[in-house]
């Protein structure tokens, strides 16, 4: 019996089961991960880069400081699967984002009306559809239960999903396995580890991010996103 528990503790955790890992090691992602383009970024994470069926949260400091130049290797790595922009703070610029890569044929901007339930209800259906390579789904608040329906409905397929919330959400609790603070910086952006399945951080990660060249220069002579309204994106989708 004593050789038996001594080959218990001196086990790796993963190894008696998927989901265990020491407190000083990132657990092993239990889903399939994409890289983030990062090397700095995805050492950080579980798994090693943006998880796929799951829900991710960046809270941020302010919007514009970077997050989508940050998502942006992720992606492009999606090959030609749609990319939904669910309620963004602004316009999409077609012109921006095709220079960072992505096709405006690839993405999908969806706009619902004043109801937040509306939106909410839209990224459910992408989820399940589970036709859809990304879902960015920009949302002010979020009750806990909806949070823990999106990370339920993000479970039965393989979509890169990201819920970007205002900083302050950082002191609610979430179901999100990871949670990142983003917050701009001189030639970059710092992200703060808020939650991951591992360790503890709490000194920020700096990342350098190259500018586009349209960021400061792009104009509105392209066609944006194809718009659809919330409760007909299936249609729009399949």
């Amino acid at each position: 019996m004593t050789h038996i528990a001594t080959s218990i503790r001196s086990a790796a955790p993963e190894a008696l089961h998927p989901s265990l890992w020491r407190a000083s090691q990132l657990a092993h992602s239990a889903t399939r991960c994409v890289d983030t383009g990062f090397a700095a970024l995805s050492a950080q994470l579980p798994g090693g880069g943006w998880p796929l069926g799951s829900l991710t949260e960046l809270l941020l400091q302010q919007h514009g400081i970077g997050e989508l130049r940050l998502l942006r290797p992720a992606l492009a790595g999606l090959g030609k699967r749609p990319i939904v922009l669910l309620q963004p703070p602004h316009a999409p610029q077609a012109l921006a984002l095709a220079a960072l890569g992505l096709e405006p044929s690839q993405l999908i901007w969806i706009r619902s009306g004043a109801k937040s339930g509306d939106a909410l209800w839209a990224a459910e259906q992408v989820l399940r559809s589970g036709c859809c390579g990304a879902l960015l789904l920009w949302q002010t608040h979020a009750r806990g239960e909806t949070l823990r329906r999106l990370h339920l409905a993000a479970q039965s397929g393989e979509t890169l999903f990201c819920m970007l919330r205002p900083l302050a959400a950082a002191q609610d609790s979430s179901p999100a396995p990871l949670r990142l603070s983003l917050a701009p910086a001189a030639g970059g952006i710092e992200i703060g580890f808020v939650k991951r399945r591992g360790p503890q951080r709490d000194a920020p990660l700096f990342l350098p991010l190259t500018p586009s060249l349209l960021q400061r220069h792009a104009t509105l002579d392209s066609d944006t996103p194809a718009v659809v309204a919330a409760r007909s994106i299936l249609p729009a989708l399949v």
